[in-house]
């Protein structure tokens, strides 16, 4: 029923739900077939940007929100901050247990509060690589400099983001061209690698375009 709002919506009634993880394009299909939510609630948003409009409508039908972050590689949550209502940006937070995050410049050396750079992750959630893929496991999963631990991994994000005064993380976004869309990941860049190879098409471009609130 997860593509199902009323259906699903019946289904954690029914289940007595206390704790409840999905997007926020699930959250937004959710509150737009008038699911009500309840107090008894505690809410993780995660697999997506989380935007601040929906954390506000959310947030006045439970009893507490958490934005989370992390992609697979770590397995899968790496920060998590708690939302409160307002206009203040929404934050990724800080590091959960047992897990190291950086926000590195180019040369991989640590950014000054405020300043853009690269999210690194390391720690007891990381990956060992991806499977049958040594060139790109080398490449996105590097070693940790700031350890002497020479088996200690760090995990290259592509996601950009600061540190706020307070030490919680702003993400602002990508190095590349990669989306996500309903929580995976897509290149456009490989969709138009697959059309460029039709007879007829020169050349294409892949944009992903938001059509109305969380339907891309």
């Amino acid at each position: 029923v997860a593509m199902d709002a009323p259906a699903l919506g019946r289904a954690i009634t029914s289940s007595n739900a206390t704790v409840l993880q999905a997007t926020p394009t699930t959250w937004r299909m959710l509150l737009d077939a008038g699911w009500e939510g309840g107090a008894h609630l505690k809410l993780v948003s995660g697999g997506e940007a989380l935007p601040r409009d929906l954390a506000n409508r959310l947030l006045q039908r439970c009893g507490c929100l958490w934005n989370c972050y992390g992609p697979t590689e770590t397995t899968v949550y790496s920060t998590l901050a708690k939302v409160e209502p307002g206009n203040a940006p929404i934050v990724i937070g800080r590091p959960v247990a047992n897990t190291r995050v950086y926000i590195l410049d180019r040369r991989l050396a640590p950014v000054p509060v405020g300043v853009v750079g690269e999210i690194f992750i390391g720690g007891d959630g990381l990956a060992r690589g991806y499977r049958k893929r040594p060139e790109l496991t080398a490449e996105r999963f590097i070693a940790d400099p700031f350890l002497a631990d020479a088996d200690s991994r760090l995990y290259r994000t592509g996601d950009l983001a600061r540190y706020l005064p307070d030490g919680r993380i702003q993400c602002l976004g990508r190095t590349d061209h990669q989306v996500k869309i309903r929580g995976f990941r897509i290149e456009p860049g490989e969709i138009e690698a697959v059309l460029d190879e039709h007879p007829v098409v020169e050349k294409s471009l892949v944009v992903a375009r938001e059509h109305s609130d969380g339907d891309h």
